[in-house]
């Protein structure tokens, strides 16, 4: 059977991560990624069933660390 135009194939799912991760990956504190989350600069997922656990796509950390790279 062939798939469908609009499916996915052999799509490896995308590895999210975490405030704690992004902190080690900018050299910052956890607080310093939260408060950018917080003011909007730094985009994310909620999740969970009260969407308290939130989880940053490595398109949307690169995003936010390309424009602060030059101090903007």
């Amino acid at each position: 059977m062939m798939p469908r135009s609009n499916q996915l194939v052999n799509a490896a799912p995308r590895r999210l991560l975490t405030v704690a991760e992004v902190a080690l990956l900018d050299n910052c504190s956890q607080k310093t990624v939260r408060r950018a989350i917080e003011s909007g600069l730094l985009e994310v997922l909620r999740m969970g069933p009260t969407g308290d656990m939130v989880r940053i796509d490595p398109d949307a950390h690169k995003a936010y660390r390309n424009r602060f790279r030059d101090g903007h």
